[in-house]
């Protein structure tokens, strides 16, 4: 291993070898929730979902429905995806420097607004990419087969995020590039964070709902509605960002998250399981 070579009578400092940060699903919480309260979540959540389809079908038409139910489980994904390393350290990192006044909030303020153009940047190439791409392959709208598979995907990953499954969940297992703050000011990192987050897959995303709204923008086949759904999922993302505008510590916001990693989980299985089983229904209807 490379030292540095010391002052006399100094130790020898090693340096270690650079490596790409890995980030893991988190497994274990500190006060795990019960199988039977996850089962009964589980239950709960189908069974209204279920429901909430068969009386949303007498009410409108799937044509409207159902494009709702995608565009909101899309911004709610946005949001749940604030419990992974790079909404944490997003929510560390470009906050007003110094102490809370309006000239602090004044100087932040460029670097929100590029963090949020840089989302808005990271739905439109993504928007345009999957749709064109769910056109060439010559889809059309959310069919029959569509909804019945959406909806499998949203049981499955559900299950998956409430412990009863383990399915494949592949992800570039990286952050957003943490040695940009000492090479850039912060207004541009506020930028480049956005767009790395905003693209979604250059970065991790915990919440498999990015999986739903992805196959929905594809099989849409329309540049559109692609853009519209991550853009909504993209607005979730950044949304949190305006709590720094709140004269609020960085270590409170920390334990707040910390302290509701566990229930954001739940949460995210719920919705998955309920707008799964809706789709479905949608389906069999």
């Amino acid at each position: 291993m490379p030292t540095m070579t010391p002052p006399a009578g100094s130790e020898v400092i090693p340096f270690a070898s650079a490596h790409t940060e890995r980030v893991e699903d988190c497994l274990v919480f500190p006060n795990e929730l019960s199988a039977k309260v996850r089962f009964g979540g589980l239950i709960g959540a189908a069974s209204a979902g279920s429901l909430g389809a068969v009386l949303l079908s007498q009410a409108s038409s799937q044509g409207a429905t159902v494009p709702a139910i995608l565009m909101g489980l899309s911004f709610i994904g946005g949001l749940l995806s604030t419990w992974s390393p790079c909404g944490y350290s997003s929510l560390c990192l470009l906050r007003p420097v110094g102490p809370y006044s309006t000239r602090s909030i004044a100087k932040y303020s460029p670097t929100f607004l590029l963090h949020g153009a840089g989302y808005a940047v990271g739905a439109l190439i993504l928007g345009c990419i999957l749709g064109i791409a769910g056109g060439l392959l010559g889809f059309n709208g959310v069919s029959l087969g569509a909804l019945a598979g959406l909806g499998a995907g949203g049981l499955i990953y559900g299950a998956h995020q409430l412990g009863f499954l383990s399915v494949p969940y592949p992800q570039r297992r990286a952050q957003v590039p943490h040695d940009a703050r000492q090479r850039f000011p912060v207004w541009f990192i506020g930028g480049l964070y956005g767009l790395s987050l905003g693209l979604n897959y250059l970065t991790y995303v915990q919440t498999p709902i990015l999986y739903l709204v992805t196959a929905a923008a594809v099989l849409s086949g329309n540049v559109g509605a692609a853009i519209l759904l991550f853009a909504a999922f993209n607005a979730g993302r950044f949304l949190p960002m305006a709590v720094n505008y709140l004269p609020v510590s960085d270590i409170t916001v920390q334990n707040w998250l910390a302290r509701r990693q566990e229930g954001a989980a739940l949460l995210d299985g719920i919705l998955l399981v309920a707008a799964g089983a809706a789709l479905l229904t949608f389906a069999a209807l």
